[in-house]
């Protein structure tokens, strides 16, 4: 039996998961594939904690990554530490001894991704990287290989699961967003600094490696124009269910007329729709090319077995290229250009969910409108939430047609200035996803 030997850099949760898939299914895949995977040697900073699992028996555990990765005993490198400072170091390295790497590093490939893979094709070596958009999710393979022969048009995605977590339970259990955080911290679905997920850094890492894919040009995570969850309250949630939507965190990667949208931000979707469906910690991308169609991929995005199960089918894809003397067989990032760059976000078309705190008097409604329609905002709908009790205030919910970017920011600019108007006005883009 023919065997892949891994080296292993960072032994923490995803690290183990795979010491732990291998373990269980090794014998499975050899018999699928004719390859068993075989873990020689691990590199860790922390060599003492248990971490639950069962060592192979001979595995070298130690804390120099460098001498893992110059080792003969090691085919194939796979890094999970993650971060952008010694993981990308580690890549290089073994890079440059034409040997390639598996990685779920999604922050390192958002930034370095265009020279760690120049690196990669002048040395002879290879990146994989599946697991670094959508967790367990193959997106990756079905955007490269799958849909090979499609011009990708729209890309919607969920994909942060604390994220997705934190607004369906806000909903499902009528909780506002702190308390719902510090669940999910609790239940380990968040991390002690929250700022990566709920700021909305993560998503777009993972968007700017899904566009540079497709688009055939380099993204980065500063392409991406980036709005976190914060700002969105249980009102928010009941107004937008009242009125047939959810509001999910969503990555929206769309070409329009030669132009790239790349954006991640929170947007209220038809509860009807398929990522409408889509709840607590799991991810979907929803994918529309010009010859199939719509096509969606659903699954746990994140966690110790969904990460190691894309990180295991990169590992299995190494060692078939391996033992058949070929490399991969598609270019990672195959570079055309096409397409004139990013669409400036100013001119972006949109329908908007527009909630404001107006005092609750004659002729609010027609000053509102009338700033709107100062701008050629037109209104799809109206909806003044009456208070029980007596109160000075009143929320008002307007949805818009589509109006650029721009216009919207300078009604909104002169309507908070309105002295009917109180606190910041709480705007969000509207998905249809026809």
């Amino acid at each position: 039996m023919q065997q892949i030997k891994i080296g292993l850099i960072g032994f923490g949760t995803v690290g183990a998961g795979l010491v732990d898939s291998i373990g269980k299914n090794g014998d499975l895949i050899a018999k699928r594939c004719g390859v068993l995977p075989i873990i020689t040697r691990i590199a860790d900073l922390d060599i003492v904690s248990d971490r639950g699992v069962t060592l192979p028996e001979g595995v070298v555990l130690d804390t120099d990554a460098m001498a893992l990765i110059a080792s003969p005993d090691v085919e194939v490198v796979v890094e999970l530490v993650g971060g952008t400072g010694a993981a990308k170091q580690f890549i290089e390295a073994a890079l440059k001894l034409g040997k390639p790497v598996v990685t779920a590093n999604k922050a390192l490939l958002a930034t370095h991704g265009e020279q760690l893979f120049a690196l990669a094709k002048e040395k002879g070596g290879e990146i994989y990287f599946e697991a670094s958009a959508g967790g367990g999710i193959p997106c990756i393979k079905a955007l490269r290989e799958g849909l090979i022969g499609n011009r990708i048009k729209e890309i919607y995605a969920i994909l942060n699961g604390t994220c997705n977590y934190i607004l369906s339970v806000m909903e499902s259990d009528s909780r506002d967003f702190e308390q719902v955080l510090k669940e999910a911290q609790a239940a380990g679905y968040a991390e002690a600094d929250p700022s990566m997920d709920v700021d909305g850094v993560d998503t777009a890492h993972k968007a700017a490696i899904l566009a540079s894919l497709v688009f055939g040009q380099w993204f980065t995570a500063d392409d991406v124009d980036i709005d976190g969850i914060r700002q969105v309250t249980l009102n928010d949630i009941h107004y937008a269910a009242s009125l047939g939507y959810k509001i999910k965190l969503l990555a929206i990667i769309k070409e329009r007329a030669g132009r790239i949208q790349l954006s991640v931000n929170p947007s209220l979707i038809p509860r009807r729709s398929m990522l409408g469906h889509v709840n607590g910690v799991y991810n979907a991308v929803w994918v529309n090319g010009d010859i199939v169609g719509t096509t969606l991929y659903y699954g746990r995005g994140a966690g110790r077995e969904a990460t190691s199960s894309a990180v295991l089918a990169d590992i299995i894809d190494v060692a078939l290229n391996l033992r058949r003397n070929c490399s991969n067989r598609l270019p990672a990032f195959p570079i055309f250009k096409q397409y004139q760059g990013l669409i400036n976000k100013d001119e972006l078309l949109s329908r908007f969910y527009l909630r404001l705190q107006v005092i609750d008097q004659p002729g609010m409604l027609a000053i509102i409108s009338g700033i709107l329609g100062k701008y050629k905002i037109s209104i799809a709908s109206v909806t003044q939430k009456e208070e029980i009790g007596e109160k000075a205030s009143v929320p008002m919910i307007i949805l818009t047609h589509q109006a650029k970017n721009r216009d919207m920011r300078m009604a909104l600019n002169e309507i908070s200035q309105e002295k009917c108007v109180l606190g910041e006005p709480v705007l969000f883009h509207i998905e249809d996803l026809d």
